[in-house]
């Protein structure tokens, strides 16, 4: 969505929210998909010619608006690379409808399988393009196999390709009009089947059909169809599109990104069989009080509800936003409320993606064409459009009429579970890093910025090593910050395992008045939780009662600091039962300060004190033929399995264990490669055990 601004073309436009398709293209790395992407705007755009891609293409959206037939395609490419799954879901919010695109040659893999589900879960209406017929391992058959197994009822074959004697696919046979196209040097020509397709018809040419009516759910159809009525092109051609616009039913393409081959077929699907805007549901609208907003639809004439998909900083226009508008029309000089995304509807809190509230003027609307960016009016409901000079907007922001400020509910992200700790290199880099980090967060919505005020460090949380280098390469060379990881630092508390006495004696002469008090305690453990308990058992004044609470008092503060190695200690109970005091030289800050002396000898004793580590209950959902890989793995961490249970989705498990955070740093690098991909899991904190004493006596070093 960057680029030079362009006036010497036109951006396609339209009057009406039902002439506009938005589709994003989903893969994996290596499909073809982004060549795809590129096959799409040639054939619809002349003189289109790709750029040179490099590793900033591959890791954000890009969008094109494109014109195609009687309607307008805004074009989404989304990365495949797991890591960016935060531009991933933006493009998804942006969609209204999805091309899967799979290698003939490498099939469907696991994060594929679990976006082709979350799709299906909110009735995203999908169509798969099959890519790398022309690779040497490529079977289409057993890849058409391979994708009604991973994504289920519905999938079923538009064509079927024909592979010349050099591997390169010369032609598709359309499966329900009974004729073949043939690509021959760049050109498309069509003529009847013949006898040597016979064996095609009979093995897909029923299943299709059969599927196509019973999916466009018209039981007059159906009825005429079981009766052995022959139907016509059109009336097979107009279920069909009726079937994928209700997202029950799927078409699979084969189609060549090196030829172009099969590329008019997807784009006559995407014309006509995905729905536009005003048939696909809406996000759901919040006032900025956090009150229920009203319901919108796409429609021109509505109120202004829109949000900011994307965010950017481009070298010629400065920072533009991608936005998607959800209801109303979006004018160049129009002023919009600004609102920031509620954090109580989206469940989390991110570091630079904060709460705010603005009138602003919008600046120069443009319509993209991937790097290029042409002058367009306004931006009707249902449109994606790119707004220069909006600074105050953020990613997933609402944009509404300043009359009536709304918010639009969150789209879901998963949690950024690799964490990494940085500190500035130099003090120049100290003080821009807070300013940076602040910018990064704001157009990254998979980036979380941690201050950690009990480990002190910075931490950045991302979704794998290729987000985390990304965002380190963003932090030099666009924010000029250097920085450097240090290693992260866990939050451990200490505490009592045995019982130990001890004395506080605090006791200084020297001119004038002198300090004086001694303390004598008992330490025991606490039950795990039951926090501090302070006793006081003195009898016959040996510490006078207005000196007993500077007692507790201080040894509070010798909790907060630490006993052994600096961490905070807890769940102890101290019992006060003699000490001696000066009738001139006691004072409060002396008996504060003989509390503390005698915590610290009473930990000092060999056997008394201990660490503690934060343990978190991990869920691990990961396909059924990595589960136990994936508890040795586990245990290996010092982890405990709670059990396993079948997951929602056929063919994975949920696996649940407590595991000391400890061993969990680099779990989501390390489970990615152990699951080849298909592993996701969560982390919750339960609470605080006994650290090994192996482990503790290392950190006793380090204290």
């Amino acid at each position: 969505m960057s680029g030079r601004q362009s006036s010497t073309s036109s951006s396609p436009s339209v009057t009406k929210s039902d002439e506009l398709r938005n589709v994003v293209l989903v893969g994996p790395s290596g499909s073809g998909k982004t060549r795809l992407f590129d096959h799409l705007l040639a054939t619809t755009t002349p003189g289109y010619r790709a750029p040179a891609r490099g590793e900033e293409r591959s890791t954000q959206l890009t969008v094109a608006a494109v014109a195609s037939g009687e309607v307008v395609v805004n074009l989404i490419d989304a990365p495949g690379y797991p890591d960016f799954v935060g531009e991933l879901r933006a493009g998804l919010r942006a969609a209204d409808a999805a091309v899967f695109v799979v290698s003939a040659a490498d099939g469907v893999d696991a994060s594929t399988r679990r976006l082709w589900q979350e799709c299906a879960q909110v009735g995203m209406p999908r169509a798969v393009a099959v890519t790398k017929l022309d690779a040497g391992r490529a079977d289409y058959a057993a890849v058409l196999e391979d994708c009604q197994s991973a994504f289920g009822a519905g999938v079923m074959p538009l064509g079927i390709p024909l592979m010349g004697a050099g591997g390169a696919l010369e032609g598709i046979v359309d499966l329900i009009i009974g004729e073949v196209h043939e690509y021959a040097d760049g050109n498309r020509s069509v003529r009847p089947t013949g006898p040597e397709h016979a064996e095609f018809f009979e093995t897909y040419q029923s299943p299709l059909i059969e599927g196509v009516i019973q999916e466009a759910e018209d039981d007059t159809l159906l009825d005429r169809y079981l009766e052995g009525e022959e139907l016509g092109f059109q009336v097979i051609e107009t279920a069909l599109l009726t079937a994928v616009a209700n997202a029950s039913f799927h078409p699979v393409i084969p189609l060549s990104v090196d030829t172009g081959a099969g590329v008019d077929v997807l784009l006559h699907v995407i014309e006509a069989a995905f729905p536009p805007p005003t048939r696909r549901p809406l996000p759901r609208t919040f006032t900025i009080q956090g009150g229920d907003g009203p319901q919108i639809s796409a429609d021109p004439e509505g109120p202004l509800v829109a949000e900011v998909v994307k965010t950017t900083s481009d070298a010629y226009v400065g920072a533009v936003a991608l936005v998607r508008v959800f209801s109303g029309t979006l004018k160049q000089d129009q002023t919009v409320h600004v609102s920031g995304h509620l954090e109580q509807f989206a469940g989390r809190e991110l570091e630079g993606h904060h709460d705010h509230d603005e009138d602003v003027r919008v600046g120069p609307l443009s319509s993209p064409l991937g790097e290029t960016l042409r002058p367009k009016d306004a931006a009707i409901a249902g449109d994606l459009v790119v707004v220069a000079k909006l600074p105050a907007a953020q990613t997933s922001d609402t944009l509404s009429d300043k009359e009536q400020p709304l918010v639009i509910e969150p789209w879901n992200m998963p949690e950024a579970l690799l964490p990494t700790a940085i500190k500035a290199a130099t003090r120049a880099d100290e003080d821009k890093l807070p300013n940076a980090l602040q910018r990064l967060a704001a157009g990254d919505p998979a980036l979380r910025v941690e201050h950690n005020a009990e480990t002190a460090q910075v931490v950045l949380w991302t979704m794998g090593q290729t987000h985390l280098d990304l965002v380190m390469a963003r932090l030099k060379e666009k924010l000029n910050v250097n920085v450097e990881v240090e290693d992260l630092r866990i939050a451990l508390r200490e505490t009592f395992i045995a019982s130990s006495g001890a004395k506080g004696r605090h006791v200084k002469q020297s001119g004038g008045h002198g300090q004086y008090a001694v303390c004598d305690i008992t330490v025991e453990p606490n039950e795990r939780g039951g926090g501090f308990e302070f006793i006081d058992k003195v009898v016959g004044g040996a510490v006078p009662r207005q000196f007993i609470p500077s007692v507790e008092k201080g040894v509070r503060a010798q909790l907060e600091k630490g006993c052994i190695a600096g961490y905070p200690m807890v769940d102890v109970k101290v019992t006060l039962f003699d000490g001696k005091a000066h009738s001139v030289d006691s004072s409060d800050a002396a008996f504060q300060m003989a509390g503390s002396l005698a915590m610290k000898e009473a930990a000092a004793k060999a056997g008394a004190a201990t660490l503690l580590e934060p343990v978190d209950l991990l869920t691990v959902t990961v396909d059924d033929d990595y589960v136990g890989a994936v508890m040795t793995d586990v245990q290996g961490r010092r982890g405990r399995i709670q059990g396993s249970e079948p997951a929602p989705h056929e063919g994975m498990t949920i696996v649940r264990a407590e595991v000391p955070q400890l061993e969990l740093s680099r779990y989501a690098v390390d489970l990615r490669s152990l699951s080849h991909g298909s592993g996701t899991f969560t982390r919750t904190m339960i609470g605080y055990e006994q650290m090994p004493q192996r482990l503790v006596a290392d950190f006793m070093k380090k204290a």
